[in-house]
């Protein structure tokens, strides 16, 4: 036996690194919560979610198209670690903390006069772009329309002293007249006269050496400042559908935005003018097969972008390829078994949602039953499936006739990309592992606070799911209970979350409230 074989021989076989342990979910806060009975007013439930890159600022849209931002408090000093700042004597809060940071109306309601369409000014999608000089900027949408906000410290400015002489000023720029009648001229606080009679060249205007005394300049200070949200550019009559996505390209630069039909391209710094990049419109509408539901930049590779379809299909495109990209550069679907097509298996296989993870590397996608991780090297199949809605699966009749079956939850990856997590009812949301033999499947609920004493706040019926909640409780299953023994409730949604990009964090959104949880 050779040296060679000896060391083969006695190496031992490499072991598997072991899946991580599941994390353990506590709650960290929650902003805009209802007390027990109050109503919710429709212009107050939340549609977006965003961290920014640093994951130092948060930001929520809601129905009534006002934009809120929130920022980190927790560590001091946004450019140091938390090990560094565990070393020192300050006190640091040990789970993520946020705090009100400003809000803005950014959309308004309009009318459509050449359609005779309203548009609502509902906040679609917030999209952070790089910061710049300390100002925050960001994107956000509602059906037609896109606007670049900045939003920016500026200090309040205050006259804080009128420093004219009291003695030759009645106030703020009257006349200081004496007091005699017996025919003075009226003089100015600076010495000045208002009689026509005198001259300026007249020597009871001689200015003194050093100046006149009582000639003083008011004070303005600027101690206070105050958050300003600008609009820089608005992004108008480019579609003709409603937009669905806005995703920031990683070259700083540019953007895309896609409704049903076409992806258009911008450039941040031009507002008049756009690039159609992809455009599945038929020629006629009537052989119309399926639409885009979303879609998303590679977070490194700025030619490269993926967009889901409502057949349940990823389409990767290089913008290298032609202006117009009519054709793919990948196609990711999963091929449908043979046997279980249904009326519903179409409706149901249309993605709502997709993510990049962050190196790229894969895809995450939701549809209505199941969250899919794609491996973006391998189209021939998704490389793990979530179970998210399965226990609906003999409820799909009702869920169509109510139009449940029609929401859009949204999913996220945590910033390792060992982790995903996406919605569902009753407002629970749920966290999966996806690193190789991870079984980890939480289920939380972001509308308790397992901090304090739980109060019951009775559930409003609601005009389009209140029938529903009927049929379900009276299903053949445990009634109002899934199959891990959940309770679940059509009334309530959880359709937004985000992850933060850089620690165990989960912002989600429960009507009007913002839960943050972490582990």
């Amino acid at each position: 036996m050779n040296g060679g074989d000896e060391v083969a021989a006695a190496a031992p076989p490499r072991a598997a690194a072991p899946p991580p342990q599941p994390l353990e979910w506590k709650f960290s806060q929650v902003f805009g919560e209802r007390t027990a009975g109050e109503e919710v007013q429709e212009v107050d439930i939340i549609s977006a979610i965003e961290f920014d890159k640093s994951g130092d600022h948060l930001a929520t849209g809601d129905r009534g198209g006002r934009v809120v931002l929130f920022e980190r408090t927790d560590t001091l000093d946004y450019g140091r670690s938390r090990r560094d700042l565990e070393r020192t004597d300050y006190p640091i809060s040990r789970h993520p903390e946020f705090r009100y940071k400003t809000e803005f109306q950014s959309h308004e309601p309009e009318f459509d006069y050449l359609k005779s369409l309203e548009i609502e000014e509902k906040i679609n999608k917030i999209r952070w772009c790089q910061t710049a000089n300390g100002a925050l900027f960001l994107l956000s949408t509602n059906d037609k329309t896109i606007k670049y906000w900045k939003v920016q410290e500026k200090k309040v400015k205050k006259v804080s002293e009128m420093n004219v002489d009291p003695s030759k000023s009645l106030g703020n720029g009257s006349v200081a007249s004496s007091s005699n009648s017996s025919g003075a001229k009226p003089y100015l606080a600076n010495g000045g006269c208002l009689d026509r009679s005198c001259s300026s060249l007249s020597s009871d205007f001689a200015i003194p050496p050093g100046g006149i005394p009582s000639l003083r300049l008011p004070v303005v200070t600027s101690n206070e400042t105050s958050l300003v949200a600008r609009c820089r550019r608005v992004y108008a009559h480019a579609h003709d559908y409603h937009i669905n996505s806005i995703s920031n390209n990683s070259d700083g630069e540019t953007f895309i935005s896609a409704d049903d039909l076409r992806i258009n391209l911008w450039n941040l710094e031009i507002s008049n003018q756009s690039f159609n990049i992809v455009d599945v419109k038929p020629a006629n509408m009537e052989d119309l097969t399926e639409v885009i539901t979303s879609a998303e930049f590679h977070p490194n590779h700025c030619n490269t972008l993926a967009y889901s379809s409502s057949k349940g299909s990823i389409r990767l495109i290089d913008l290298r390829q032609s202006a117009l990209c009519d054709s793919h550069a990948k196609l990711f679907e999963e091929p449908e078994a043979p046997g279980s097509r249904s009326f519903f298996t179409e409706i149901i296989a249309s993605i709502s949602d997709i993510k990049f993870a962050r190196d790229g590397r894969y895809i995450l996608s939701r549809d209505y039953m199941t969250l899919k991780l794609w491996d973006i090297n391998m189209d021939s199949g998704p490389v793990s499936t979530f179970q998210v809605h399965e226990y609906l699966r003999p409820k799909l009749c009702d869920l169509y006739e109510n139009d449940s079956i029609f929401d859009k939850f949204e999913c996220c990856l945590s910033g390792d990309g060992t982790r995903v997590a996406t919605g569902s009812y009753s407002n629970l949301f749920r966290v999966f592992g996806c690193a190789p033999g991870s079984t980890e499947a939480t289920t939380l609920e972001a509308s308790k606070n397992p901090m304090r004493r739980q109060v019951q706040t009775p559930s409003r019926p609601s005009r389009s799911l209140s029938s529903i909640t009927r049929v379900v409780r009276r299903g053949a299953e445990s009634p109002g209970v899934d199959a891990n023994g959940n309770t679940f409730d059509f009334t309530t949604k959880l359709l937004h979350l985000a992850w933060h990009p850089s620690e165990n964090s989960i912002a989600c959104a429960a009507a009007n409230s913002l839960y943050m949880y972490y582990a």
